[in-house]
């Protein structure tokens, strides 16, 4: 009775020692992914109002989390019974942050003729306004969100294929749960940081001591952060989705042989993305036509 108990315990040590393993291999072959999805994430948790960051974030916290709940079952199931399918999700949800990354850098340089409108309706919003904005940022941001986690989990469930499916399903729960934890943990610091900046300020109110000027380098540093976070948080759209199509369409990989992989997959997330910008906006633009007349 006693040995066997005692051999059990052997097994599950061996097993998770298999898991702290694979684990480590699964999480190094996720960390640019991982990057990326923080630099998207904190863009499209920031430019709300203070009282509300920390609401909005927990929201979005919340549907990353319901979404690796999803995902991973289901990721289990195809990589075991139809494998095939994979591929073609991945490619679709390439195609919409690539579209995301180019309509982003599209409304930089060609800013819409009523910006000045939206500018002064904006300043009166009704509270149900505000928060159904709120609401409506807060569902894109889960959307990219569900999007890069699919790819997270692929590329982990790809690193522990031929493990045992205990131990896949431990590793890739695993990287998934850090993916959430670690990305959203980060980027609450990040929309914090103006909050102690003005906590430090409050606690030393003499502009010359060396706290005082600290917190307002943390005052002053947030919109710093922001600003380059929308860029880099664009720039990943468009890389991650460049690799998608890099890794998963032969055709594709085999023209860009020899090209630099970071330079090869952003220009073709940037590519994909315009063709899928001037489409959007061509439906658009006969959408229209026909509500006019």
């Amino acid at each position: 009775m006693a040995s066997g108990f005692f051999a059990l315990l052997d097994d599950i040590a061996v097993l998770m020692d298999d898991v702290a393993v694979m684990g480590k291999v699964a999480t190094k072959k996720t960390a640019g992914i991982l990057g990326d999805d923080l630099a998207v994430n904190a863009e499209k948790a920031s430019g709300f109002v203070a009282s509300r960051e920390m609401p909005v974030l927990w929201a979005i916290g919340k549907g990353s989390l319901l979404n690796k709940i999803i995902i991973l079952p289901i990721a289990f199931l195809l990589s075991a019974f139809l494998p095939w399918v994979i591929v073609p999700i991945l490619v679709i949800g390439g195609l919409y942050l690539a579209f995301e990354g180019a309509e982003k850098i599209y409304e930089f340089f060609v800013p819409h003729s009523n910006d000045k409108e939206h500018i002064a309706q904006a300043v009166t919003l009704s509270k149900e306004a505000v928060m159904q904005k709120e609401k409506s940022k807060i569902k894109s941001a889960i959307l990219t969100d569900f999007i890069l986690s699919v790819e997270i989990v692929i590329i982990a469930l790809g690193t522990v294929s031929t493990e045992p499916i205990l131990v896949q399903i431990l590793v890739v729960s695993f990287v998934a749960l850090i993916a959430t934890i670690g990305v959203y943990g980060i980027v609450a610091l990040i929309v914090r940081i103006d909050d102690m900046g003005f906590s430090i300020i409050k606690s030393n109110p003499e502009e010359d001591k060396i706290l005082h000027k600290f917190g307002q380098f943390l005052v002053n540093l947030l919109p710093k952060i922001i600003k380059s976070l929308s860029v880099i948080g664009t720039l990943a759209l468009i890389s991650v989705s460049g690799g998608i199509f890099v890794h998963n369409i032969p055709f594709i990989h085999d023209l860009l042989h020899g090209i630099p992989s970071f330079v090869g997959e952003f220009l073709t997330g940037l590519v994909v993305g315009a063709i899928v910008l001037i489409v959007v906006l061509f439906f658009k633009k006969i959408k229209k036509s026909f509500a006019k007349s």
